[in-house]
């Protein structure tokens, strides 16, 4: 049911046959995670923030690329991450060994986060000494936590193969665990979900979107 298939960008992702659909842009994995979560979500929250650490949560952990180029950027700048991924069919360590996504990172963060990963399913986990992963096995709507986060990362996939991610019930139960002054990014734009985040009290932009795509949202949280 999950194969492994190269993108645009020479990046891998996997391509899931019960939805049809692949976990990351045909246009390229490492180009999308970058474009949409790294630099229009992360790296703009801490350029609007003056922060030693950061919080971020994860709808759709898949394949951990989002994670580990977060770990990567926050480790570099000295920055604590405490990172939670929601994902409600976690992937195998040896599916997501076979991503390659080593290459993108340093060793010593890669080796460590293949080590960690079946753990993080269960418990937080230390990646290093800067960053704490958990993997939390749980569909959206039955995940409970009594943090909020800086950041969110809506990385669900595409509302044409998996819709109920994208209902008001569902982006409602994300947005409650955003921090006010918190950002939620995904690489999706769609009038419904412009209007229903605006009603959720956040304050919309339209991006330019990653390859292949014209734009993508992000909107703030208000204070």
């Amino acid at each position: 049911m999950l194969t492994i298939v190269e993108t645009a960008d020479g990046s891998k992702t996997i391509y899931n046959q019960e939805v049809d659909e692949l976990y990351h842009s045909r246009n390229g994995a490492l180009q999308e995670s970058l474009h949409v979560f790294i630099n229009a979500g992360l790296k703009h929250f801490l350029s609007q923030n003056i922060a030693t650490e950061v919080s971020i949560l994860e709808v759709g952990f898949g394949t951990g690329l989002n994670f580990l180029l977060s770990a990567q950027h926050c480790t570099q700048n000295q920055i604590r991450l405490s990172y939670t991924g929601i994902e409600a069919h976690p992937l195998s360590p040896e599916m997501i060994s076979q991503t390659g996504y080593g290459q993108y990172i340093s060793p010593a963060l890669w080796e460590s986060f293949v080590a960690a990963y079946l753990l993080s399913l269960k418990q937080a986990v230390d990646i290093d000494p800067l960053t704490q992963l958990t993997t939390d096995h749980h569909k959206l709507l039955d995940f409970t936590s009594a943090d909020l986060f800086d950041v969110i990362y809506f990385d669900a996939f595409a509302s044409s193969k998996q819709p109920e991610m994208w209902t008001d019930e569902a982006i409602t139960q994300t947005v409650k665990f955003l921090k006010p002054g918190g950002i939620f990014v995904t690489y999706a734009i769609t009038g419904n979900l412009k209007r229903l985040l605006k009603s959720l009290g956040l304050e919309i932009e339209k991006v330019p979107g990653a390859a292949g795509k014209r734009e993508m949202l992000r909107g703030t949280s208000k204070f």
